[in-house]
C-alpha cells in the first residue's frame, strides 16, 4: 500500500465519516469505498463496520490505524531529513487568526513548520475571524486560519484542518434569561441575544433562529469576535451561539453553560487559506505542506 492510501485510511479512521474523508482527499465516496475494500482484501480482514448511520473500527481496523500512524510518521521524518539537506527557506510569512485559534490550532502547525523552516520569520496578527477573508483580499496577510465561508471565492485556496461544533450558550448563574429558557414554551422575543457583527457565525445564528421563531430576535448587542460574545453572555447580557473551542478556552467559561436540545447548528470547517495567486509561493506552499 502506498502512503497516500494509508493517509486516506488514517483520516477515515479518525473522522469515521466517508463523505468528509472523500472530500478532503479529492475523491468520490464510491472511490473511497473501493479503496477500503482493496485494503481489506489485501489484509484479508474487515477494517470497518458501516451501516446507514454510523462507521466504526473493528479491532483489526484499530491495529491497522496504529500501523498507518507509524508509517506516515516515518515517511514525514524521512521527508524532513531530505529537506534539511536542501536549501532552507528564508524570509517571513504573515498569519492571521483569532485569539482562540492562536491557542487551540496554530501552535502544532507552527511547531511542525518551524522544525522544517527555522529561518522563516513568523508575523502573527490576531483579530475577529470574520475578517480573515478581507485580510487576504487586501493582501495584509499571506495565510489566515478561518472558518470556510458558505460561498468560498475561487480566488482563495482553502485546506480544512478541523471541524468546529457550535452551541447555544447562556449565563450560568440564576437570572431571568435562565428562567425563560426553562419554560416548557420559550418566548424567544423575551430573550436578549448577543450576535457577532458579521461572518459565518452570524449566518449560522440567522438559520438557527428561523427554526425557533418567525419573529425578529431581540438583539441586546453585536460584538466583534467570538471571545467578546462569550464574555457578554458570561456577564448575563443574553444568550448567543459560539464555537465550543472558544468557550472552552475562555477565561470566563465557568460563568456560561451550554443549552441542550436547541436543535442542530451547522459546524464550521476550520482551515488555512490564502489567495490562490500566492499558493505556489515557496513559503506559503511549505506551510500548506505541513497540513
Amino acid at each position: 500500500m502506498d502512503i497516500k492510501s494509508l493517509q486516506v485510511f488514517q483520516l477515515l479512521a479518525r473522522s469515521l465519516h466517508f463523505s468528509k474523508t472523500a472530500t478532503a482527499h479529492h475523491m468520490s465516496p464510491s472511490t473511497l469505498s473501493r479503496l477500503i475494500q482493496r485494503m481489506e482484501q489485501q489484509l484479508n480482514c474487515q477494517l470497518l463496520i458501516r451501516d446507514n448511520r454510523t462507521v466504526t473500527l473493528t479491532e483489526a481496523g484499530k491495529n491497522f490505524l496504529n500501523f498507518c500512524d507509524q508509517q506516515i510518521e516515518q515517511w514525514k521524518h524521512l521527508q524532513q531529513q531530505i529537506k534539511q539537506t536542501q536549501t532552507e527557506l528564508s524570509g517571513s510569512i504573515r498569519i492571521f487568526c483569532s485569539v482562540t485559534a492562536a491557542y487551540s490550532h496554530l501552535p502544532p502547525l507552527l511547531d511542525r513548520f518551524r522544525q522544517q523552516n527555522s529561518n522563516v520569520e513568523i508575523v502573527l496578527t490576531t483579530g475577529d475571524p470574520a475578517d480573515a477573508m478581507s485580510q487576504l483580499e487586501q493582501k495584509s496577510v499571506d495565510i489566515a486560519i478561518a472558518a470556510k465561508p458558505d460561498n468560498l471565492s475561487n480566488k482563495v485556496s482553502f485546506e480544512t484542518i478541523a471541524e468546529v461544533p457550535l452551541s447555544v450558550i447562556a449565563p450560568k448563574f440564576a437570572n431571568p434569561i435562565r428562567q425563560s429558557l426553562q419554560q416548557s414554551s420559550i418566548d424567544w422575543q423575551a430573550i436578549p441575544i448577543i450576535l457577532p457583527e458579521h461572518g459565518p457565525a452570524r449566518k449560522r445564528f440567522d438559520q438557527w433562529f428561523k427554526t425557533k421563531s418567525n419573529k425578529k430576535p431581540t438583539i441586546y448587542a453585536t460584538v466583534s469576535g467570538h471571545e467578546a460574545l462569550v464574555s457578554m453572555v458570561a456577564l448575563g447580557c443574553g444568550i448567543g451561539i459560539a464555537p465550543k473551542v472558544v468557550v472552552e478556552n475562555s477565561p470566563v467559561k465557568n460563568r456560561v453553560e451550554y443549552i441542550e436540545n436547541m436543535g442542530d447548528i451547522q459546524p464550521f470547517q476550520l482551515g488555512i487559506c490564502c489567495n490562490h495567486s500566492e499558493r505556489n509561493h515557496p513559503i506559503v506552499n511549505a506551510f500548506f505542506d505541513i497540513v
